[in-house]
């Protein structure tokens, strides 16, 4: 699994836009910071909060029930009106399975559990919004402008 050394509180500059508890926003990576500043300061933002979605979701490791906290919900003030979003942030890699050319080392194995992990979370999560009226959306370094 994808750990960050980058990780800490979220001060929020807008407390009326945040959806939460504004004391506790954590941020787990460079990339979550950046896009809670982004949040926090665009103007086209309505509301937003971390963490605040929880979706059920079935794990294809052990086949039972498990909880997603999706990384950030956002209320944009769009040209084609309002539109709300479950955001996921990860690295690019994080999101294309893993190489099958690759040694079947332990690692190997761990990244292609948590590929299926994470392909079962972001069904749920596409499922969820279909629902709801919202849309699901993964945001990877090239699309917050990192690389």
């Amino acid at each position: 699994m994808y750990t960050s050394k980058y990780t800490g509180k979220y001060r929020v500059e807008n407390p009326s836009k945040y959806s939460g508890d504004i004391t506790d926003v954590i941020y787990r990576s460079s990339y979550e910071l950046k896009f809670m500043r982004w949040c926090d300061t665009n103007n086209s933002v309505i509301e937003w909060g971390s963490e605040t979605a929880i979706i059920p979701y079935k794990s294809p490791v052990d086949n039972k029930m498990h909880r997603y906290f999706v990384d950030f919900y956002v209320k944009i003030n769009s040209k084609d009106g309002i539109v709300k979003y479950l955001v996921e942030i990860k690295p690019e890699k994080f999101t294309k399975p893993p190489d099958k050319n690759q040694r079947k080392t332990k690692k190997f194995i761990q990244e292609v559990f948590q590929y299926g992990v994470n392909q079962s979370k972001w069904e749920a999560a596409k499922n969820f919004c279909s629902k709801k009226g919202m849309k699901f959306i993964i945001l990877t370094e090239k699309e917050l402008g990192i690389v």
